[in-house]
């Protein structure tokens, strides 16, 4: 199942809704949420900086991953960006595909 990287931020409202709901409580929030689309939730951090969280989710699909963004996103209280992972075999299988492709310019 792919994996997806999703960095997580709460705007102002959404840390007041942290504060009343708990860590715990969102994790598993966010877990019901991601099995609901059929996938697992591997991990989850929360950070200082840039993002308040990042989850290591599997999900079925694009498509899910997408509608998860969309699902958090529409609340108004966290915007997401959610990032395809990739082991290293996919990129090497990656590298061994031939692309016509022509560089600006050139």
């Amino acid at each position: 199942m792919p994996k997806y990287l999703i960095a997580a931020s709460y705007t102002g409202e959404g840390l007041q809704g942290l504060r009343k709901d708990k860590a715990v409580a969102r994790r598993q929030a966010i877990t019901t949420a991601i099995e609901s689309l059929g996938g697992r939730l591997e991990c989850e951090y929360f950070a200082l900086g840039e993002h308040d969280v990042y989850l290591i989710a599997d999900l079925p699909d694009t498509v899910s991953a997408a509608a998860l963004g969309i699902a958090t996103s529409a609340t108004g209280l966290v915007r997401t960006h959610t990032t395809a992972l990739m082991t290293a075999e996919e990129v090497d299988r990656a590298l061994g595909k031939a692309v016509n492709y022509r560089a600006p310019g050139r």
